[in-house]
């Protein structure tokens, strides 16, 4: 396993994750791309099919038992915007999306913290709420509709003033330890990404922005890598030392590679574009084998060397180190038989292209 000179710390763990080289799609288009990559389809169709976390949200979520306060689908901190990420299931299974930038002395969650409101002046809101909402006093203990209403405030308010949106209070760490990861953006959505699977969050997304270099690559890559070295390497080697990676899988990847053939002309400069035809994506533990290398680009990185890793392979081998069988079928709203995974019908393979890893 070769690493660039700028992810040093990412090789100090790399028994720790793998790393699939011949991933390939046949798009150059950042919406066509992302969808595939996070949905395992091919765009274009009738349907909008629900992205990774949706469905794990699905068969991970409040309906398979999970109780906790927080979303079982989290974003860190934007959406992508590339396409509804619920697709056909629907809003009960969208992310929340944090907003806000957890690398600020006060990580503004939208939704949970309001900027300028302390927590004194949140319990004088909801005490004045109280005391004007007389029809709920004069209905108390009448409306089965009320009272769901009420359970909802008390949960809303346990998210605002209570344990549960403490989770996003970073400055609970130790300074050291948000060091370690960062005092960025991306380090410290690590970090509160750890933090989120301690609490038993079944699915967390960090939209990590910035890596289309079309100009430039070069630099951009200098002051990108070392972030993106640190926080990760970080979490990886955090969620081993708490016990947390065998149950945890780490996929860290994006919609597409870039052009092996650098674009030096002005207005370029060092530029790369879009290129599906062949990109890497990282995986680490969730019963994913550490420390191996699967497939390979031929010498120019131009081409996929044998055979090639479709999206919905690494989405179907992922669902299968959580516990989701790729054949599950999903909720269709038509009632049309879908899977979670495309399953393939005319030439199944053989062989199963990730089986070192597996």
């Amino acid at each position: 396993m070769q690493l660039g000179e700028l992810l040093p710390q990412l090789a100090r763990q790399a028994d720790k994750y793998s790393l699939i080289r011949n991933l390939s799609h046949n798009s150059n288009a950042h919406e066509t791309a992302a969808y595939m990559v996070q949905t395992g389809r091919p765009a274009g169709g009738r349907d909008v099919f629900p992205g990774a976390g949706a469905v794990v949200s699905l068969f991970k979520g409040y309906d398979a038992g999970y109780r906790g306060l927080l979303p079982p689908y989290i974003v860190l901190t934007e959406l992508q915007g590339r396409f509804s990420e619920a697709g056909f299931l629907g809003q009960r299974y969208k992310p929340f999306a944090t907003g806000g930038d957890p690398a600020q002395n006060r990580f503004i969650v939208e939704g949970v913290v309001a900027p300028g409101i302390d927590d004194a002046r949140q319990r004088e809101r909801r005490d004045l709420l109280h005391r004007l909402n007389t029809f709920e006093h004069a209905a108390a203990g009448g409306d089965p509709r009320l009272a769901a209403l009420a359970q909802c405030e008390t949960e809303a308010y346990e998210m605002i003033l209570g344990d549960a949106g403490k989770v996003f209070d970073l400055a609970q760490e130790k300074a050291a330890d948000r060091e370690r990861y960062g005092r960025n953006t991306f380090g410290q959505s690590c970090l509160l990404a750890r933090r989120l699977v301690e609490r038993g969050v079944p699915y967390v997304t960090i939209n990590y922005k910035g890596w289309d270099t079309h100009k430039q690559h070069f630099q951009i890559m200098r002051r990108k890598l070392p972030e993106f070295d640190r926080g990760l390497a970080t979490l990886l080697a955090d969620l081993s030392d708490r016990g947390l990676l065998d149950q945890t899988v780490v996929w860290a990847g994006g919609e597409f590679g870039r052009t092996p053939r650098v674009l030096w002309e002005a207005p370029w400069n060092g530029g790369r574009g879009h290129y599906g035809k062949v990109f890497s994506a990282l995986v680490a533990g969730g019963g994913f084998r550490g420390g191996q290398v699967v497939g390979a680009s031929d010498a120019r990185g131009e081409e996929v060397v044998g055979t090639a890793v479709h999206p919905s392979e690494l989405i179907a081998g992922i669902y299968g180190r959580l516990g989701i069988d790729p054949a599950a079928k999903l909720p269709h709203p038509e009632g049309l038989d879908v899977r979670a995974v495309p399953q393939q019908s005319d030439a199944p393979r053989t062989t199963n292209p990730l089986a070192a890893i597996l």
